[in-house]
């Protein structure tokens, strides 16, 4: 068996493995990346990017239907349209194949070598490595990094397998199902979801909770349930899921009724969690939170020299906080003084329109008992948002009521995603309520909104 020695061994080419090798090579660190399929993880392969890329293209589609079955007051007319599904899965492969592939050669300029296979920690200095058809390879490293991420939740009762599917298959079908089911109203299930209904699927949404995106606020949802009804999406919300019998699902209200859902396809989407089983890392005894590694605030797990980063530890499941772990812990090593204390990492939804939140929210904050001020400024007052029929939402900060210092922002709206990084970046600096309602901002933009706000938390709106 062939025996390799490194400093840094990175289990997991994810968002945050590939990072970490980046970094370790350009501040020379010798790192070898386990990776069993293509770099990237989740998130490029199967995730984040590819469903970017259908939701897209599901939103191109259902204009081009709407012009075709109403009169547009753009004065815009299409006639006929339709999807080629199988063409649209493969402009979406080509694009992964680009970024996979992209990720691939950022390794090598830094000299990190990737070892295609599946990995096993022996223990903490130690894993083996086994690639099909090839011999088995021994990597010994001073410093082990897991990033193994996480895999979707599966319904013991209704397992993957036929025509229940996951978010995987989701983003690979061949045609549009007639009949979705959607189980769980989350990010995962709204935003696939959506994106089928707007490719003709008739969807019905499945959610145990009294409403859809239950871990955000109320406030910022109502946009998108008016958006699903407009849809014609049907929502069973206080349901539950009993099982699959044929072709119909099993469902059973809060009163008790049971009912059937015809379904030619079943998406389960209920959460996500972390990859902890199948690679040996019950032969490191590591103390763990629940499901997840328990790390400190520099990624450090309780065995020396073992490090963990990503969805593997935990919530927020998030590729950018994987990211920002991976980049911290490979200058840790290089001698660096780091720690992850993040002042905010935002979160975007990406459903229709899309929901971007960052540091607190009014109710988070009252929580903490910190007597705070908020203010909204609707899209329906911005004149971007009117040029580009994006009205419903709006823009929300929380701050401090003492020293206005900024602790939050919320939006819901088309395009919102783009705001993500101003509202984190004015938490991390510590800006206050003045300092954004006295930055000019853009005109016109989806950004004046940003401005308004604060302004309005100040209160001196000008345009509402």
């Amino acid at each position: 068996m062939e025996t390799i020695n490194t400093t840094l061994l990175i289990v997991g080419g994810g968002p945050g493995g590939y990072v970490a090798g980046i970094r370790a090579g350009q501040l020379g660190i010798p790192a070898i990346v386990v990776e069993g399929a293509n770099p990237g993880g989740t998130c490029l392969n199967i995730g984040c990017i590819p469903s970017k890329a259908l939701i897209y293209a599901a939103d191109e589609y259902h204009k081009a239907a709407t012009y075709a079955a109403q009169e547009s007051p753009l004065g815009i007319s299409v006639e006929s349209p339709r999807i080629d599904l199988e063409r649209t899965v493969a402009w979406k492969d080509g694009i992964v194949k680009r970024l996979t592939g992209g990720v691939g050669l950022l390794l090598k300029k830094q000299g990190v070598r990737v070892v295609h296979g599946w990995a096993r920690v022996l223990d903490g200095k130690t894993v083996e490595v086994e690639a099909d058809g090839q011999e088995t390879v021994r990597i010994r490293c001073e410093h082990l990094l897991l990033a193994s991420g996480s895999q979707a939740v599966e319904l013991p009762f209704m397992p993957f397998g036929g025509p229940v599917i996951s978010s995987t298959e989701a983003l690979s079908q061949d045609s549009v199902p007639r009949r979705l089911v959607v189980v769980g109203a989350g990010y995962i299930g709204l935003e696939l979801g959506t994106a089928y209904r707007k490719l003709g699927s008739q969807v019905t949404v499945v959610e145990a909770a009294e409403r859809i995106l239950p871990a955000y606020d109320a406030e910022l949802v109502k946009p998108v349930a008016k958006s699903l009804e407009r849809l014609g999406v049907e929502l069973r919300l206080a349901t539950s899921v009993l099982g699959m019998e044929g072709e119909r699902v099993k469902v059973r209200d809060a009163s008790g009724v049971e009912a059937y859902l015809e379904a030619d396809k079943v998406l389960v989407a209920v959460g996500r969690k972390p990859a902890t089983t199948g690679w040996g890392l019950e032969n490191l005894m590591l103390d763990m939170a629940g499901r997840a590694i328990r790390v400190d605030e520099q990624c450090r797990t309780s065995m020396r020299n073992v490090w963990a980063i990503g969805d593997l530890t935990g919530e927020p499941m998030l590729a950018h906080r994987a990211m920002a772990q991976g980049e911290m812990v490979a200058e840790i090593i290089a001698g660096k003084r780091r720690w992850f204390q993040p002042a905010a990492i935002p979160a975007v939804c990406y459903t229709d329109p899309e929901i971007v939140v960052a540091g607190m929210s009014p109710s988070e904050a009252q929580a903490a008992g910190i007597d705070a001020i908020q203010a909204s400024f609707p899209f329906s007052a911005n004149g971007r948002a009117m040029t580009i029929e994006g009205t419903d939402g709006f823009v929300r900060v929380v701050a401090r009521k003492d020293n206005h210092l900024i602790l939050g922002w919320q939006a819901v709206g088309v395009g919102v995603s783009e705001l993500a990084a101003g509202f984190t970046q004015s938490i991390e600096l510590g800006a206050q309520l003045e300092d954004v309602a006295r930055t000019i901002h853009a005109h016109p933009t989806l950004g004046e909104a940003v401005q308004e706000a604060a302004l309005r938390a100040l209160g001196h709106a000008l345009h509402i």
